[in-house]
């Protein structure tokens, strides 16, 4: 049977096995601290969403590179793509030599990627965080201001300037001083809203905070843009009300601010839609900028910026791009990622797959104490630990326990969340149906045996 079609299966009796033991080892020694890991597996050959390791062990992978892997480890056809153009050439700077490849994957994603606007552009770069940082750049060349606001739970990225804009510190320990000119507002949160509160009630509130920014920290006639993911995803999984996004645009619009969407993790296909943003777009209330990364490429290093042409002609000549961006691999392999998604309908899968695992989640919810919440779009879910119900006090202690135990039964879940207590779901949406149902049978197994933790 192929990898690809295998279900968890740990034949060592613990993880990790010898051999894969000795690779942590030399791991510890050689590479650095700070880039952790507390997972017990190495990956040795991987297909589909699951991996094996050296010793033969076979993990179910429910973080898939933390999202990365939407078509699959090893899609053939992706490899196919990225063989054929390494046989032609690896690498062409687009400052000096144009190759077809990024202008066919520009035209594609101008085609499709729903921003405000008709005629539109798109850049390439290298990372998430890259993506972040160039999409502020361009809206502070375009709207001539400084500023930008983001939100609590946030998370764009480590650079310098995306750690300013990341809400949770602990990824900016040791770091600083910041760049100026990045304020920050209350996101939705609305598991967490103020007691007593209407769903209705605490859009009007977090809109209200919102405008507030303009009094507290920067006058509208000075930000450039509001900065938001459609579905916060280290912040917890937790999707921005589509109420609230209407009145963001409003906001935006009235006061001459541009909206980017950190589509990082949600793009290609994990909300159900191609871009979580086209839910928005349903809605009368595009983005201007739109920033993706992690699955475009099915795991070559590469991001890109969309937004309307208008908006990338106010960037003076020289301030954007770089020695990679636009790869002719990663070219190469997202056109086919777009292609594959396309023609087999991979939003479709997500919203299967989501389906079937927010229905089990919502049943967990109502059989045990410890689930506070559940959330999210498409297969893009979050399932939120509290110690009880009744305080939705966060339980990080049982995430971490309900981890370890899934990883030892060979289940790879990753937390989120500002507090460390939800897990998120981030499986290859190539994942069989036997798969997912394993996948819950060990997920709600680890839950049994760690219902005790506090």
């Amino acid at each position: 049977m192929k990898l690809g079609n295998e279900l968890p299966k740990i034949i060592t009796g613990t993880v990790p096995g010898p051999k894969g033991q000795a690779i942590i080892d030399r791991r510890s020694e050689a590479c650095p601290v700070a880039i952790n890991c507390n997972y017990p597996a190495v990956i040795d050959t991987a297909e589909g969403a699951m991996f094996k390791d050296p010793d033969g062990n076979i993990f179910l992978d429910w973080v898939g590179g933390v999202g990365v892997t939407n078509l699959g480890y090893s899609n053939p056809e992706v490899l196919e793509a990225i063989r054929e153009q390494s046989n032609r050439f690896c690498h062409a700077m687009f400052n000096i030599t144009t190759h077809e490849g990024y202008v066919k994957l520009a035209e594609k994603l101008n085609e499709i990627v729903p921003v405000k606007g008709n005629v539109k552009n798109t850049m390439f770069i290298n990372s998430g965080s890259e993506a972040n940082e160039n999409a502020v750049k361009i809206a502070k060349a375009f709207t001539k201001r400084p500023n930008i606001i983001v939100f609590s739970g946030a998370f764009h990225g480590r650079t310098n300037y995306t750690m300013a804009m990341t809400g949770k510190k602990g990824y900016a320990i040791g770091q600083g001083p910041f760049p100026d000119g990045v304020y920050r507002a209350d996101f939705p949160y609305l598991y967490r809203r103020p007691d007593g509160m209407t769903e209705s009630e605490a859009i009007d509130y977090y809109t209200a905070k919102l405008e507030n920014t303009f009094i507290e920290a920067t006058p509208a006639e000075y930000c450039a843009a509001i900065v938001f993911e459609p579905i916060q995803g280290e912040g917890g999984f937790v999707p921005a009300p589509i109420e609230w996004v209407k009145a963001v645009r409003k906001i935006c619009d009235e006061k001459g601010i541009m909206i980017i969407a950190d589509e990082v993790q949600t793009g290609f296909s994990r909300s159900g839609r191609m871009f979580a943003t086209e839910y928005w777009a349903e809605a009368g209330c595009r983005p201007d900028i739109i920033t993706m990364a992690k699955s475009i490429a099915c795991g070559i290093p590469f991001s890109a910026v969309t937004a309307r042409k208008e908006i990338f002609d106010g960037v003076p000549v020289g301030t954007i791009g770089g020695t990679y961006g636009g790869n002719p691999l990663g070219c190469a392999a997202a056109l086919k990622v777009i292609e594959i998604m396309e023609r087999e309908d991979f939003p479709a899968k997500a919203r299967k797959i989501g389906s079937t695992i927010s229905k089990r989640y919502k049943e967990w919810e109502n059989k045990y104490d410890v689930v506070g919440d559940v959330r999210g779009i498409g297969s893009m879910l979050g399932i939120e630990f509290v110690t009880d119900k009744k305080s939705k006090t966060p339980n990080p202690a049982i995430v971490s326990a309900i981890i370890k135990d899934a990883a030892k039964m060979g289940l790879i879940i990753e937390s989120c969340g500002t507090y460390g207590n939800a897990i998120r779901l981030l499986a290859p949406l190539c994942m069989t149906d036997k798969q997912t149902e394993a996948g819950l049978q060990i997920f709600e197994k680890a839950i049994v045996n760690n219902l005790s933790v506090k």
